[in-house]
């Protein structure tokens, strides 16, 4: 019986590995499906249309951040867990029908899939944590298994551009959803296989509720002056994690003389290198995640927000100023071929994805100084913090809408804006200056 509970407790743990993979799979699709749809005639090109199914996504979190916390208590791990793998399949199912229809009829069922699809992965992202941290058994463990997903995580967030442009080549009013189905069959097939396989599975809730149930609550977060600043914090900076390659991915996509390209007509599976390029960010993000693990006991979070934030507002403002005439040369993984090849892109291109680096330590060093001194007010914190995630839909919205007007490098002035803000929140902003509240 015990080696039943060993076995069935380790499939869980793999499950919640998939699980942690499909958050950042679904949640990445976004911009690279974008670049199909902004290219129909009925969109006419329009970049702040195309980044809509991404908007969508993280639209939900703003719906979705609080209930989620109150579901898991109340539901448990294991209801909520297989409620928002439920939720999943049926928003990737109706991004995939969308692709049965054209024009402005498809893209507002796609937008509908995006925004289901949000609600599933706020979920998720609620529940995956905690429920590996009680499959580990708590403490190292417990902590060790979540760095596992999040690795997952990040190689998840790295292949879904990739995956997508490899499979588009080069975008033209012709290219369609159904060019992009075995994306779509893959994350039904996990989230389906997750579903059935979790189902059987017994797992056992701790208990939850009792410690919070019998304790007066006389103030909020947002009591908080330095949580509140945390909270703004949070927002622009997914927008800013998002935005960055998303644009990135439109700017590489886009062969007219808007786009990266000197000579656009010279230039051959311009998607394939959007999805290659933006992938190299998100590789760069998992490759800052694993070395802040190791030094993250010896330098403070503070620290790294004020190095990191200042290093980015200055790639950026290089990227803006650098002309796209002005290149170097990127490897290209072509995914499908399983080979690696160079390709030359503008230094601009390269200046942003190393932000990858930058971006890569700043949401665990938001938190912890806001949730600083907040004591049982935390788990509140937490709730608004998810809420916030919406900023990852929002910020990409507004570049793209300065893209069309002024272009695309120009627009980047949202994030540079976003990266002062973080950078005078760790400056100054983080400071508690009500300690006189009782915590």
């Amino acid at each position: 019986m015990s080696n039943q509970k060993t076995n069935g407790r380790v499939i869980a743990i793999v499950t919640m590995f998939f699980l942690y993979a499909m958050i950042s799979f679904v949640t990445n699709l976004g911009a690279p499906i974008g670049v199909i749809w902004k290219n129909q005639p009925e969109i006419g090109g329009s970049n702040v249309l195309g980044i809509m199914g991404n908007f969508m996504n993280f639209f939900a979190y703003l719906f979705m951040g609080i209930p989620a916390g109150k579901m898991l208590t109340k539901m448990g791990y294991k209801k909520t867990a297989l409620l928002g793998i439920a939720v999943g399949f049926f928003g990737v199912l109706i991004q995939f029908i969308s692709g049965k229809a054209s024009g402005i009829p498809g893209f507002s069922i796609y937008l509908l899939g995006a925004f289901i699809s949000g609600f599933s992965v706020c979920i998720l992202n609620t529940v995956v944590n905690p429920m590996l941290n009680l499959l580990g058994g708590g403490g190292n463990k417990g902590n060790q298994l979540n760095m596992i997903g999040g690795t997952l995580n990040s190689l998840a967030g790295t292949m879904t551009p990739m995956l997508v442009g490899a499979l588009i080549g080069t975008v033209t009013a012709s290219t369609q959803m159904a060019d992009v189905n075995l994306v779509m069959f893959i994350a039904m097939a996990v989230f389906a296989c997750a579903f059935v396989i979790l189902l059987f599975i017994p797992i056992e809730d701790p208990e939850m509720g009792k410690v919070t149930a019998d304790t007066v609550f006389e103030h909020s977060p947002w009591s908080f002056r330095h949580c509140l600043l945390g909270v703004i914090a949070i927002f622009v900076y997914v927008g800013v994690e998002v935005g960055i390659p998303g644009g990135l991915n439109f700017y590489l996509s886009d062969t007219t003389a808007n786009g990266a390209w000197v000579n656009p007509d010279a230039i051959v599976n311009a998607a394939t290198i959007g999805g290659a390029v933006a992938a190299m960010y998100w590789l760069l993000m998992l490759v800052g995640r694993l070395f802040s693990s190791t030094i993250a006991g010896k330098v403070s979070s503070r620290t790294l927000m004020l190095c990191t934030t200042f290093i980015g507002m200055i790639l950026i403002v290089a990227a803006m100023l650098i002309p796209k005439s002005v290149t170097v040369s990127m490897p290209l993984v072509k995914i499908l071929e399983g080979s690696v090849e160079m390709t030359t892109v503008p230094l601009s291109v390269l200046l942003l994805v190393l932000c990858g680096l930058c971006t890569s330590v700043m949401w665990a060093s938001i938190f912890n100084l806001a949730t600083e001194g907040l004591g049982k007010y935390t788990a509140q914190a937490s709730g608004i913090f998810m809420m916030m995630v919406v900023g990852g839909g929002v910020l990409p919205v507004v570049q793209n809408f300065f893209a069309d007007m002024m272009g695309y490098m120009p627009s980047y002035f949202i994030y540079l804006i976003a990266m002062a803000y973080m950078f005078f929140y760790a400056l100054i902003g983080y400071k508690n200056v009500n300690k006189d509240i009782p915590v």
